[in-house]
């Protein structure tokens, strides 16, 4: 894994959300992005995360900050996960992993002594120029969004 560093250019990309329709990072020039990717849609973790993420949207509103959530879910999955946790962001589908790649965040993982390639739960701010502000790399899922408020702050 090559991961993208703050200072770099984000990688650009297009990816479908959770309507199937295609969202790319340039159409968001002029805001911050908050790109954070997340293993599967519906797990405990990824849940509790979405769940911050979605209480604190007017707090990222007022930073001008849009949340865009990446994994590597097929889109039919998306909406259920949207509507079942009553998300307030968009989410977007990465199946095969080339956005996750061109960040640097796929890669080796153990899970219950069991090792596999897979998405690493890292976040990634991006400037309203496109690039790569703060690398969000050591939070637990529960307090994600407390960190990157706390980063908005200073």
């Amino acid at each position: 894994m090559n991961r993208v560093e703050a200072g770099q250019a984000a990688p650009t990309f297009t990816l479908p959300d959770q309507d199937g329709n295609p969202v790319s990072l340039s159409e968001l020039r002029g805001k911050k992005v908050l790109v954070y990717f997340y293993p599967k849609a519906m797990t405990p973790g990824c849940t509790v995360q979405a769940q911050c993420l979605r209480d604190s949207k007017n707090a990222l509103d007022k930073h001008n900050v849009v949340v865009l959530g990446i994994s590597p879910d097929p889109v039919k999955r998306l909406p259920k996960f949207i509507e079942k946790e009553g998300l307030n962001f968009t989410l977007l589908s990465d199946e095969d992993h080339a956005v996750a790649d061109a960040f640097g965040v796929w890669g080796p993982k153990k899970f219950m002594g069991r090792e596999f390639d897979g998405i690493h739960r890292i976040s990634f701010l991006i400037d309203e120029q496109g690039q790569v502000e703060k690398v969000f790399d050591k939070f637990k899922t529960k307090d994600h969004h407390e960190v990157v408020l706390d980063y908005l702050a200073s």
